[in-house]
This record gives structure tokens, C-alpha cells and sequence, in this order.
């Protein structure tokens, strides 16, 4: 794979989980990384964010338009 960078930073596991299976649906490289360590049982996860998605640059506006609509309120279940 190409050099990567950091695109965006994940709030919880399902979203970084969602947001990969769209990506390797559409055959978009990308690595997620989580911040947990167990030897600190996660504790970096509270400041730092659940982790980091990264792939190549010219990759990154489609991925934040994928997020962002991902992500965006119209687009989540009402509680039931």
C-alpha cells in the first residue's frame, strides 16, 4: 500500500468497524488503528478517541464524504 496519513479520528468501535466494511466494500485502501492498550485497560481511548483510520491521500476527500454521510443525524435509527 501507498505512504498513508491520517484521515479521521474514530469516537467508538462500531463506527471505525461500519466505516472499514464500507471502505473495503468499495475497494478503498485503509488501516484502522485502535488507541487501546491493555495494559491500561483503554485508558487512552477516553482522551485520545477509540482510534485513528488512515489511508492514502488522494483517497481521503471520498473517505470523509463517506464518513460524513455516514455520520450525519438524518441518517440515524429513531429509538424505539
Amino acid at each position: 500500500m501507498p505512504k498513508t496519513i491520517r484521515i479521521l479520528v474514530f469516537n467508538n468501535e462500531i463506527e471505525a468497524k461500519l466505516l472499514s466494511e464500507i471502505l473495503t466494500e468499495k475497494k478503498i485502501p485503509h488501516i484502522v488503528r485502535s488507541f487501546h492498550d491493555s495494559a491500561y485497560d483503554g485508558l487512552f481511548q477516553v482522551h485520545s478517541g477509540w482510534g485513528i483510520l488512515e489511508a492514502p491521500k488522494e483517497f481521503s476527500d471520498e473517505i470523509l464524504k463517506i464518513y460524513n454521510e455516514m455520520s450525519h443525524p438524518d441518517n440515524r435509527l429513531e429509538s424505539v
